[in-house]
């Protein structure tokens, strides 16, 4: 079983040119997002902060949804602002 899916797995060099440019983009998307949400979470008071930010910390690194959960929902708007 695993000499079929060693066969039927693909490499790197198998992969088009698009193929490769769009994961190129898609991890370049991922880890920017994610370091400016660790960025943010490291410089904000724990007061402007829904929750524990270690929780915060560990949710950011779950792929795109744990960056945009915390700009959307991790952080506190103040005064004045409306939540969007």
């Amino acid at each position: 079983m695993k000499e079929q899916e060693a066969r039927h797995r693909r490499r790197w060099r198998d992969w088009s040119r698009g193929e490769k440019a769009a994961l190129v983009v898609a991890s370049l998307a991922q880890f920017s997002l994610a370091a400016a949400a660790w960025a943010d979470l490291a410089r904000r008071p724990q007061g402007e902060v829904r929750g524990p930010k270690w929780r915060w910390a560990l949710l950011i690194g779950v792929n795109f949804i744990g960056p945009i959960a915390y700009f959307r929902y991790g952080r506190v708007h103040p005064l004045g602002t409306a939540d969007r």
